[in-house]
């Protein structure tokens, strides 16, 4: 199945903490369902000490659900994805808009 939400989408979140915000997607896992956006779901990680990094706490983007999260279109509104052929390939198209993504 294709996949609805890929690495380099904008997108809002549209349920949670940080309900309203946007990112852009960094990275999926389809297997667990969740994406990692930057900016967004951030929590501060306890680094140790090493040689080639000074330790201490860094802010770091923990994934979020699929589920939670909407593709923005031109307008910057949320919207869903839908899938159509244009020509002989298939594309991600807005629903809202109906523009190819």
């Amino acid at each position: 199945m294709a996949a609805k939400l890929r690495k380099g989408d904008n997108v809002i979140v549209l349920a949670g903490k940080d309900k309203g915000m946007t990112g852009e997607i960094s990275s999926v896992d389809p297997k667990s369902g969740k994406a990692i956006v930057d900016g967004v779901n951030v929590a501060i990680r306890h680094v140790k000490q090493s040689q080639t990094n000074q330790g201490g706490r860094t802010p770091k983007a923990m994934p979020i659900q699929l589920s939670n999260l909407a593709v923005v279109d031109a307008n910057g509104k949320a919207t869903r994805v839908g899938f159509k052929m244009d020509g002989d390939k298939k594309v991600r198209f807005a629903k809202t808009t109906g523009d190819v993504i």
